[in-house]
């Protein structure tokens, strides 16, 4: 969609007031304050999927010609410094930002998603020279030069925006045009770093994140300083020395031959498959034996030469079935790359002085923000990948513990298991965003990863008490059931639909760390956690069955031999009283009422009739109701026959009755 006549009319005629540049002065036009406000409320108003008031700004160059040049000549004027900041921040907000984080899908607006990002990329380049942050660092230096009490709030807002700013540039991706640079040498993002370097801006931002007042920005500082160590490699930037060593210009020699022979290698495939091997006189149609055709009389004739038989296909003229795009391989972006010596450099020392002052208060303070709500929403990603670059930059430069003592905790290791279950049940319900909830995912396994290479760092520490904190952090997350499986969980949701395949690589690989910790941990041959296992007997229906009917048998066998005794307890005066109901035990009255059926069946089988007919008489006064232990006016005979019923009852194990008060009481 172009811009309307209008509109385009009155945005020239808008830029065309601000002024000009005569390659050594910006000449402000009368009212370039107010038009300056103007471009601002435009882009406030530039709703909708075309953003034709951006595009239309970024074709012009409004920020190349026009607004770096005004602010590095007249940035001793505050006003229109801070109007102008307002504008090229606005300018230079992402293009995921601006479309809501979310890549448009329409044909349309995805082209001009793309034309905003090429005009971010010449905006990054523009910032590649010291000159262009030269009035950004002198006005950001004047403002962290007076009191935290002191500073005014449009004070505080120009410090975030310049902040922003940084964030911002550093921000916009690769061009795959502009940039297609090999390692070692300085690539735009580099140039922006130099930049940056030479101003004087990176020594601000470094004080800023420690200093304890300045702690309203350190969420700004996280993504700048995470934005900045972009693509580089925490080892190598470790192990990075003023002069390339031998082992490192050995490994970039065999690098250089490996992509040589492997160049060589796709020229002659290339070769072979468009001249071939033979002759072509020996090229044409062949007639294959003992296969028939469509038509039922001929062989089948094939029309490319053939090697063996096996290799005869009639599928490769076939188009190929294509996957439905929700079940293709999600695909990984990112990517490593060296940068030029001298920026390696750079950011190797701007890392061991972030350790040496800020790592520890500037995380306490984000995972803060965290549990407080006071955080973004993407600021989760940056955490994590600031945690898991300086974790490793530590364990590769001089490890110590004390610099990253912060994060190397178990409520790091929950911290982590909390996103990682957020985000997968994101992927289910934001299903438009999956991409993004992936990658984050990818970021906090990472940053799980480098925490098991730390613990794994500190057992083989010379110091006493780092190996005995790595052992009390090791015991919690190998004993607490969360912790131990979730690694195991993860591999059972892995599907290639949702997760990259360096997601998988790094997931295997955290899990045999893990592993190997885990045995490590587990020398000493001691169980870390034993589950008694319950024997259960195999149930036999059928040995059960004859076995029952056996004791059945036995029973009436022994009741006919004992009916007589039995029959003449009941005929004579009985003196010793039971009491059938303890109300000390912790059981309701029908668990006591079987109880005494119980007793009764173990006094009877034992012999003690007395004890068993006082037993049943004693019930009968407790337990009245259903007539279980007989009616009041019983007689001989209906005693008899209920001591019989009880005693060739089926009530398990006889013997497991609860003796707690003796029942005999006189």
């Amino acid at each position: 969609m172009a811009v309307s006549g209008y509109l385009s009319a009155e945005l020239a005629a808008t830029c065309n007031a601000l002024g000009f540049y005569d390659g050594q002065k910006y000449h402000l036009e009368p009212h370039c304050k107010e038009t300056v406000r103007d471009l601002i409320r435009y882009l406030r108003r530039d709703e909708g999927g075309s953003h034709e008031i951006r595009r239309y700004l970024g074709n012009a160059k409004l920020l190349t010609t026009d607004l770096l040049p005004m602010v590095q000549c007249h940035h001793k004027d505050v006003q229109l410094f801070d109007i102008a900041l307002r504008l090229i921040v606005n300018l230079t907000n992402p293009a995921l930002l601006v479309y809501n984080e979310v890549i448009p899908t329409d044909k349309f607006e995805h082209n001009y998603y793309l034309e905003i990002t090429s005009h971010l990329q010449q905006y990054k380049e523009a910032f590649n020279d010291h000159r262009s942050w030269a009035p950004f660092t002198e006005r950001l230096s004047e403002l962290l030069g007076k009191n935290v009490d002191d500073r005014s709030e449009d004070d505080q807002r120009t410090v975030e925006r310049i902040l922003i700013l940084i964030r911002n540039i550093l921000h916009v991706p690769s061009s795959a045009d502009l940039d297609q640079r090999p390692d070692n040498d300085a690539s735009i993002h580099d140039q922006v770093l130099w930049g940056l370097h030479q101003s004087g801006m990176i020594d601000l931002l470094l004080y800023i994140s420690s200093s304890d007042q300045e702690s309203l920005f350190f969420m700004h500082l996280l993504e700048i300083i995470c934005l900045m160590l972009r693509e580089q490699p925490a080892d190598v930037l470790a192990k990075t020395a003023s002069q390339r060593s031998a082992e490192e210009k050995n490994k970039d020699d065999e690098e250089l031959l490996r992509i040589r022979q492997l160049e060589l290698q796709n020229k002659m495939k290339k070769n072979k498959k468009y001249f071939g091997t033979r002759h072509s006189n020996f090229g044409g149609t062949f007639v294959i034996k003992n296969m028939k055709s469509t038509s039922d009389n001929n062989d089948l004739i094939y029309h490319k030469p053939v090697h063996d038989s096996k290799y005869i296909s009639l599928d490769t003229e076939k188009k190929p079935v294509k996957l439905p795009k929700n079940r293709q391989p999600l695909k990984c972006e990112s990517a490593e790359r060296k940068s030029a010596l001298s920026v390696r450099l750079i950011l190797k020392q701007v890392c061991v002085e972030f350790l040496n002052a800020a790592y520890n208060p500037l995380m306490l303070h984000v995972r803060e923000c965290f549990h407080r709500g006071r955080a973004q929403e993407n600021d989760e990603s940056y955490y994590f990948s600031a945690m898991r670059f300086f974790m490793e930059f530590n364990r590769h430069y001089k490890f110590q513990v004390k610099y990253v003592s912060e994060t190397l905790s178990v409520q790091t290791f929950q911290f982590i298991q909390k996103y990682l279950e957020t985000w997968h049940d994101m992927m289910t319900t934001d299903k438009k965003k999956l991409p993004l909830w992936s990658y984050r995912s990818h970021l906090a396994l990472r940053a799980y990863k480098e925490l098991l290479h730390n613990l794994a760092v500190m057992d083989r520490n010379e110091d006493e008490s780092v190996r005995e904190s790595s052992k009390v952090i090791k015991s919690n997350i190998f004993y607490v059931l969360e912790y131990r499986e979730m690694l195991l969980t993860l591999v059972n949701l892995y599907k290639r639909e949702k997760y990259s395949k360096k997601y998988l690589v790094d997931l295997l690989e955290t899990l045999h760390i893990f592993i190997k910790l885990l045995c490590d941990y587990c020398k000493d041959k001691k169980m870390v956690i034993q589950k008694t296992a319950v024997r259960r007997k195999k149930k036999n229906k059928q040995k059960k069955s004859k076995s029952q009917a056996q004791d059945q048998a036995s029973a009436e066998t022994i009741w006919n031999l004992a009916c007589d005794e039995v029959a003449l307890t009941l005929t004579s005066n009985i003196e010793c009283d039971v009491v059938p109901f303890d109300a000390t035990l912790e059981l309701d009255m029908d668990q006591q009422k079987l109880e005494a059926i119980k007793k009764i069946q173990f006094h009877l089988k034992n012999g003690d009739n007395n004890q068993a007919v006082a037993m049943l008489r004693a019930s009968r006064e407790v337990w009245p109701e259903n007539d279980t232990f007989g009616t009041n006016s019983a007689d001989t005979a209906e005693e008899l026959e209920i001591l019989k019923d009880i005693f060739l009852a089926d009530l398990g194990n006889g013997n497991e009755i609860i003796f707690k008060t003796p029942f005999i009481t006189s």
